[in-house]
């Protein structure tokens, strides 16, 4: 929904300005116009003749064998771009957001970096990311409750599957670097509590724009940073990501500890495992010895590194990813020189939806 333009709407045809915060508080629990009951049925049938519901449209929605789903969805004047939705055993319900069609920053091995750049997403696209599985989830409730015979209570609620689950965490590590676009992720992040996604549930990932993580460490709203780093090494690190030419890893680092002494925030570390590129023991004592450079004020590191298996695309650029025994002799360098580190499980490879894996096609 673009919300500029609702509240426009209401003010066109005479309704109090309280009617966008009624209509915004339905949009953002998945109603469509006819179940927002607050509202007289005339309005609700005028908004939806001269409202589309949200900003975006549905072309495709894929479904992973783990429950993932991706959803291909394109602006109005055309532009594509992907929005991902995780399940997890625990009753999370995690969306990975795009914050740009395309991404102008050409990282090596990511599908994203071979789209062409189109544009910055609004506020209203991005949070319509969001309402679009929003709505999913409550529809699938509905239908849930439908099937239920009538007096029996709600039966306990099966992993992996949608019903009674509500958004719990947002990632902005889809399409696009969030720190080139962050008024508008700003601006989305602001109402994602109004979908249960608490500030604190929130992830904004960047290659290292310093300027972006200085102006959010500044910011109130407490979300998280998230930094791809994929290399401890100056020269490695360039070839695999061209923005490292412009801001340089020793300032991503310096970047990054004036960060969490302003917010006191962990921050996390994304390396993606590139079989013989950066997956050697040296390259492992190489990202101990950056990451436990910087302590924070109780002398523990800053830093918890998230070791990501590399997800093949259809223009991998001869790229292979690291193999079992590989990540786990990486994860206990890092661990045995106190470096918190995990290995992220890998969610929607099937479908290409996974870690570098979002690449829509326009048309």
């Amino acid at each position: 929904m673009d919300l500029d333009l609702l509240s426009q709407t209401l003010a066109e045809i005479g309704q109090p300005a309280y009617r966008a915060g009624q209509v915004w508080r339905w949009l953002a629990a998945g109603a469509g116009w006819q179940e927002m009951t607050n509202l007289p049925s005339s309005l609700r049938g005028e908004l939806a003749e001269r409202l589309p519901l949200s900003s975006l449209t549905l072309r495709e929605e894929a479904h992973a064998r783990d429950g993932t789903v991706k959803a291909l969805l394109h602006t109005a004047d055309g532009r594509p771009l992907e929005a991902v939705m995780m399940r997890y055993r625990d009753g999370r319900r995690s969306i990975c957001l795009s914050s740009q069609s395309g991404c102008p920053l050409t990282c090596s091995f990511c599908a994203t970096g071979t789209m062409r750049f189109a544009r910055n997403l609004t506020a209203s696209e991005i949070l319509d990311q969001a309402l679009h599985f929003t709505r999913r989830l409550r529809r699938a409730e509905e239908e849930d409750s439908l099937r239920r015979p009538r007096g029996r209570a709600p039966a306990r609620v099966a992993p992996g599957t949608d019903a009674a689950a509500t958004l719990t965490n947002a990632v902005f590590m889809g399409m696009g670097e969030p720190m080139m676009n962050l008024d508008a992720v700003l601006a989305a992040c602001e109402r994602l509590p109004d979908l249960g996604i608490g500030h604190r549930s929130i992830t904004i990932s960047t290659v290292g724009w310093i300027p972006g993580i200085e102006r959010l460490a500044s910011q109130a709203m407490p979300v998280r940073l998230a930094i791809s780093l994929h290399a401890a090494e100056e020269d490695l690190r360039s070839e695999l990501m061209p923005v490292n030419d412009r801001y340089p890893l020793d300032q991503v680092i310096e970047a990054c500890a004036a960060f969490y002494a302003a917010r006191k925030r962990r921050i996390f570390v994304e390396y993606v495992m590139l079989a013989g590129v950066n997956d050697r023991y040296e390259q492992a004592l190489a990202l101990a010895r950056l990451l436990g450079a910087v302590r924070g004020t109780a002398g523990s590191t800053i830093f918890k590194v998230n070791l990501i298996p590399y997800n093949p695309t259809a223009t991998s650029a001869g790229f292979a990813g690291s193999n079992r025994d590989s990540i786990e002799a990486f994860r206990s360098v890092l661990a045995d020189r106190g470096i918190p580190v995990t290995v992220r499980l890998t969610r929607g490879r099937d479908i290409a939806a996974a870690c570098g894996q979002l690449a829509a096609a326009a048309g």
